[in-house]
Protein backbone atom coordinates (compact mmCIF):
# COMPACT_ATOMS: atom_id res chain seq x y z
CA UNK A 1 0.00 0.00 0.00
CA UNK A 2 1.36 3.47 -0.89
CA UNK A 3 0.67 6.11 1.58
CA UNK A 4 0.84 9.89 1.19
CA UNK A 5 3.56 11.71 2.77
CA UNK A 6 2.85 13.92 5.25
CA UNK A 7 2.21 17.70 5.01
CA UNK A 8 5.66 19.27 6.86
CA UNK A 9 3.10 20.83 9.61
CA UNK A 10 1.53 17.17 10.03
CA UNK A 11 4.96 15.48 10.02
CA UNK A 12 6.39 17.49 12.62
CA UNK A 13 3.34 16.97 14.98
CA UNK A 14 3.76 13.02 14.20
CA UNK A 15 7.49 13.19 14.88
CA UNK A 16 7.12 15.20 18.52
CA UNK A 17 4.47 12.32 19.30
CA UNK A 18 6.96 9.78 18.52
CA UNK A 19 9.54 10.92 20.42
CA UNK A 20 7.77 10.79 23.88
CA UNK A 21 7.12 7.43 25.24
CA UNK A 22 4.96 8.77 28.06
CA UNK A 23 1.67 8.32 27.74
CA UNK A 24 1.21 11.60 30.23
CA UNK A 25 3.37 13.86 28.22
CA UNK A 26 1.49 13.00 25.03
CA UNK A 27 -1.92 13.44 26.67
CA UNK A 28 -0.29 16.91 27.61
CA UNK A 29 1.16 17.94 24.15
CA UNK A 30 -2.50 16.60 23.02
CA UNK A 31 -4.43 19.20 25.29
CA UNK A 32 -1.55 22.06 24.39
CA UNK A 33 -3.30 21.56 20.61
CA UNK A 34 -6.53 22.20 22.65
CA UNK A 35 -5.58 25.35 24.09
CA UNK A 36 -4.09 26.88 20.85
CA UNK A 37 -7.14 26.29 19.13
CA UNK A 38 -8.98 30.12 17.88
CA UNK A 39 -12.35 30.48 19.54
CA UNK A 40 -15.16 29.09 17.65
CA UNK A 41 -17.84 31.24 17.15
CA UNK A 42 -20.84 31.16 18.58
CA UNK A 43 -22.83 31.34 15.10
CA UNK A 44 -21.43 28.63 13.62
CA UNK A 45 -22.14 26.34 16.35
CA UNK A 46 -25.34 24.51 13.87
CA UNK A 47 -26.04 20.94 13.61
CA UNK A 48 -25.20 21.39 9.93
CA UNK A 49 -21.38 22.24 11.01
CA UNK A 50 -21.66 19.28 13.86
CA UNK A 51 -18.99 16.13 12.89
CA UNK A 52 -21.50 12.34 13.17
CA UNK A 53 -20.30 10.20 15.29
CA UNK A 54 -18.63 11.94 18.28
CA UNK A 55 -19.60 11.35 21.34
CA UNK A 56 -18.59 14.64 22.33
CA UNK A 57 -20.08 17.75 20.92
CA UNK A 58 -17.35 18.75 17.95
CA UNK A 59 -18.16 21.65 15.15
CA UNK A 60 -15.85 21.96 12.35
CA UNK A 61 -15.56 24.46 9.57
CA UNK A 62 -13.48 25.01 6.90
CA UNK A 63 -12.94 27.82 3.90
CA UNK A 64 -10.57 28.07 1.28
CA UNK A 65 -7.88 31.30 0.85
CA UNK A 66 -5.49 31.11 -1.24
CA UNK A 67 -5.29 27.68 -2.73
CA UNK A 68 -5.35 26.53 0.80
CA UNK A 69 -8.29 25.32 3.41
CA UNK A 70 -8.36 26.93 6.66
CA UNK A 71 -10.07 25.04 9.41
CA UNK A 72 -11.81 26.11 12.53
CA UNK A 73 -13.41 23.71 14.93
CA UNK A 74 -14.33 23.13 18.30
CA UNK A 75 -15.18 20.72 20.94
CA UNK A 76 -16.81 20.45 24.75
CA UNK A 77 -14.33 17.61 25.94
CA UNK A 78 -10.52 18.42 25.98
CA UNK A 79 -8.99 15.38 24.85
CA UNK A 80 -11.66 15.63 21.36
CA UNK A 81 -10.44 19.34 21.08
CA UNK A 82 -6.97 18.12 21.62
CA UNK A 83 -7.60 15.95 18.65
CA UNK A 84 -9.49 18.83 16.59
CA UNK A 85 -6.48 21.03 17.28
CA UNK A 86 -3.83 18.50 16.46
CA UNK A 87 -5.59 18.38 13.20
CA UNK A 88 -6.06 21.65 11.91
CA UNK A 89 -2.99 22.40 12.83
CA UNK A 90 -1.52 19.71 10.92
CA UNK A 91 -3.69 20.53 7.84
CA UNK A 92 -4.67 24.34 7.38
CA UNK A 93 -3.58 26.09 4.64
CA UNK A 94 -3.05 22.98 2.66
CA UNK A 95 -4.82 22.61 -0.74
CA UNK A 96 -7.85 20.24 -0.31
CA UNK A 97 -6.35 17.88 -2.92
CA UNK A 98 -3.48 16.84 -0.82
CA UNK A 99 -6.01 16.65 2.19
CA UNK A 100 -8.41 14.75 0.60
CA UNK A 101 -5.40 11.97 -0.40
CA UNK A 102 -4.18 11.73 3.07
CA UNK A 103 -5.25 8.29 5.04
CA UNK A 104 -5.71 8.41 8.91
CA UNK A 105 -3.15 6.08 10.07
CA UNK A 106 -0.49 8.85 11.01
CA UNK A 107 -2.85 8.53 14.47
CA UNK A 108 -0.49 5.15 14.88
CA UNK A 109 2.59 7.27 14.50
CA UNK A 110 1.88 9.17 17.08
CA UNK A 111 0.95 6.43 19.36
CA UNK A 112 -2.36 7.88 20.72
CA UNK A 113 -4.48 5.29 19.33
CA UNK A 114 -3.02 2.75 21.98
CA UNK A 115 -4.07 5.44 24.84
CA UNK A 116 -7.23 6.27 23.20
CA UNK A 117 -10.63 4.92 24.33
CA UNK A 118 -12.43 3.43 21.41
CA UNK A 119 -15.01 5.91 21.10
CA UNK A 120 -12.58 8.71 21.05
CA UNK A 121 -10.71 6.83 18.83
CA UNK A 122 -13.44 6.79 16.54
CA UNK A 123 -13.96 10.49 17.09
CA UNK A 124 -10.70 11.25 15.97
CA UNK A 125 -11.34 9.29 12.81
CA UNK A 126 -14.84 11.11 12.51
CA UNK A 127 -13.50 14.33 12.59
CA UNK A 128 -10.52 13.26 10.09
CA UNK A 129 -12.98 12.36 7.72
CA UNK A 130 -15.47 15.18 8.55
CA UNK A 131 -12.71 17.75 7.27
CA UNK A 132 -11.71 15.84 4.10
CA UNK A 133 -15.33 15.89 3.27
CA UNK A 134 -14.92 19.52 3.82
CA UNK A 135 -12.10 20.12 1.43
CA UNK A 136 -13.59 18.34 -1.20
CA UNK A 137 -15.97 20.72 -1.22
CA UNK A 138 -13.80 23.41 -1.75
CA UNK A 139 -12.24 22.08 -4.53
CA UNK A 140 -12.48 23.45 -7.73
CA UNK A 141 -14.90 21.32 -9.51
CA UNK A 142 -12.89 20.03 -12.63
CA UNK A 143 -10.87 18.32 -10.00
CA UNK A 144 -13.97 16.90 -7.74
CA UNK A 145 -14.62 13.28 -9.40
Amino acid sequence: MVTTPLPPALAKIVKRFEQTSDPKQRYEYLLWFAKRLPPFPEADKQPCNKVVGCVSQVYLTATSTDGGVHFQGDSDAQITKGLVGLLIEGLNGLPPEQIVQLTPNFIEQTGLNVSLTPSRSNGFYNIFTTLQRLALQLMPPEQNH
